[in-house]
Order: C-alpha cells, then sequence, then structure tokens
C-alpha cells in the first residue's frame, strides 16, 4: 500500500505463530502473508515443543524463503523450555546463520549473548523498566517487545529513555497471558499432557473459557492461557509514535488477517479503515492494559472515533 504524506512512522509486523495448525494451513498461511504490506515476519514454535508438523530445520527454510520476498524475517524461539531436547532445537535456530532471532527465554539471551549475536527481547522476557531493558540491550538486544500487560504511559517512560533500542508492541490479537508445564487442552479432553492427541489442532484460536455468568473469560491453547477478547490498538495508532513505538505486531488468527492487516495499513498510511474490525477478531475488542485498566476492558473514549 502507498503511504501518503499523512503516513506514520510505524512498522507493520506479524508475530510469531500461537497457535497449532496442520502443516499445509501454516505453508499456505505464510505464502500468502509474503505478500501483505508487512515489514516483518516471526516464524517459529513459541509455545510447545509437541508441536512438530513443522521441525525447526523448516521454519529455518521457511525464513529463507520469507527473506527471498525481500521482507524480514525472523525467528522465534520457544518460551518454556522443559527437556534437552528443547535445548538441542534452541541451539539449531540461533545457529541458523542468516536469519536474526527473537528471544523468549534467558536460556536463549544466554546463547545469543556467547555467540555475539544481536536479537529481538520477545515478549516473554518480562522486561518491565529501564535497567532491565538496558541490561538486555548491552547483552545484543535491538529491539524489544513489552509484555503484553504493560501500560501504554508505562511503554513511553521506558521507550524514551531507551531511544537506540526499537520498541514493538502487540497491536491485535489474544494476548498471550501465561504458559504453565500442565497442557490445558489435553486436561480439558481428560488426556495425559504425553498423550495429548493433538487435540490443539481442532482448536485454531484456541478454547475459549466462559465464566459462571456465561461471559467468555479465557482462551486455552495448550500450555497457554490467553485472553478470550482481541486486544486491538487500532484506535490508539496515531499517538504511539510518540510514545516511542516504531513497530506494530499483529497476532496470527485463523480467519480473516488479511483484512486486519489492510486495516492497520491503512490506519499508518493516515487512511480511514474500511473493515469493522469486531467483525474480524476471534473476539469482542479489548483495550484495558494499554490504559492501565483490567485487560477485558474496551475503553470506548479510546476505541471512538470523531
Amino acid at each position: 500500500m502507498e503511504m501518503t504524506d499523512m503516513s506514520l512512522p510505524l512498522q507493520l509486523v506479524l508475530g510469531p505463530l500461537l497457535y497449532f495448525w496442520p502443516r499445509e494451513q501454516v505453508m499456505n498461511f505464510y505464502a500468502e502473508a509474503s505478500s501483505w504490506p508487512l515489514q516483518r515476519l516471526y516464524l517459529g514454535e513459541v509455545v510447545c515443543s509437541r508441536r512438530q508438523q513443522l521441525r525447526t530445520q523448516d521454519w529455518i527454510a521457511l525464513a529463507a524463503d520469507i527473506a527471498a520476498t525481500g521482507k524480514q524475517a525472523v525467528l522465534s524461539t520457544q518460551a518454556l523450555l522443559e527437556s534437552e531436547s528443547d535445548l538441542k532445537r534452541l541451539r539449531k535456530l540461533i545457529d541458523n546463520g542468516a536469519a536474526l532471532v527473537e528471544a523468549n527465554d534467558a536460556g536463549a539471551v544466554h546463547l545469543l549473548q556467547q555467540r555475539g549475536l544481536p536479537f529481538v527481547a520477545g515478549p516473554y522476557l518480562n522486561i518491565y523498566n529501564s535497567d532491565t531493558l538496558r541490561l538486555y540491550r548491552r547483552l545484543g538486544a535491538q529491539r524489544w517487545v513489552p509484555p503484553v500487560e504493560m501500560p501504554g504511559d508505562t511503554v513511553r517512560l521506558i521507550a524514551v529513555a531507551n531511544p537506540d533500542i526499537e520498541t514493538e508492541v502487540f497491536a491485535w490479537g489474544r494476548l498471550p497471558l501465561a504458559l504453565s508445564s500442565r497442557c490445558f487442552t489435553a486436561r480439558h479432553y481428560q488426556l495425559n499432557k504425553d498423550d495429548c492427541q493433538f487435540r490443539c489442532l481442532e482448536h485454531p484460536d484456541g478454547l475459549t473459557l466462559a465464566t459462571r455468568e456465561s461471559q467468555d473469560f479465557l482462551a486455552i491453547n495448550g500450555i497457554q492461557t490467553m485472553s478470550a477478547g482481541c486486544h486491538s490498538l487500532l484506535d490508539e495508532i496515531a499517538q504511539l509514535p510518540a510514545r516511542g513505538v516504531q513497530a506494530l505486531r499483529i497476532s496470527p488468527q485463523n480467519q480473516h488477517l488479511a483484512a486486519v492487516v489492510q486495516a492497520f495499513a491503512a490506519a499508518i498510511a493516515g487512511e480511514q479503515p474500511v473493515a469493522d474490525l469486531s467483525a474480524l477478531a476471534p473476539g469482542p475488542l479489548v483495550n484495558g492494559y494499554w490504559h492501565g485498566e483490567a485487560g477485558i476492558v474496551l475503553k470506548e473514549a479510546a476505541h471512538a472515533r470523531a
């Protein structure tokens, strides 16, 4: 999409796939996404080591294919390492020889720092203040993604105080809230984690959980707990550059993501998005964390358009 004179200095990027999709669907998804108005695509298995329809070498090869289209490919590491086989895959990912790596675990940071490699400090590193960010900068981080629950005012304070490192915020998608050694999806089906039968494949946007009052509250995604609501910063875009933000992360979802990306690209270009994002989201729109409130809240004043 051609930028106008009203365009904002913001990059639009695709975050790593957090769900478990069949191999063919994943390959088709990235083949399509490589043509979208994105500057950067994150690839790799972040959530669960049992999700191996794509192996580490497949992700590395896919990163090379994305790079050949002229877009930057970044390989994201697993956020919760539990075994030597996890570490083996981590080392292989880090030693890919070409693509930048997003570190989502302190062990990944250690290995990258040992090799003198730059990296992206992912949202799972829990960077909550300037001192911590400066530490990761000294270790080699060139970009950071704040934790998804961090208020926008705090992001601004940290980002403005650290102009030598890029700030990328989670701008769209179900919020990845927590990880556990227990598989919630397997438990839902009364299965053991080691015999989960890969039931996550049946829930391409996670499995929504409701409260006793029948309000959608969370979504379970294997060992990951997510928000049921879909976090959106579309209506905050005009204020983001002043908060020190350089990039917006769009999290993959099963349907309608091309339209979501186009809506964000239009807003960055200073145009009026055509799509109604509430009809494209996997759950009700929310933005409470960004405004320092409960994450399940939609701040209507920020959401409404003049």
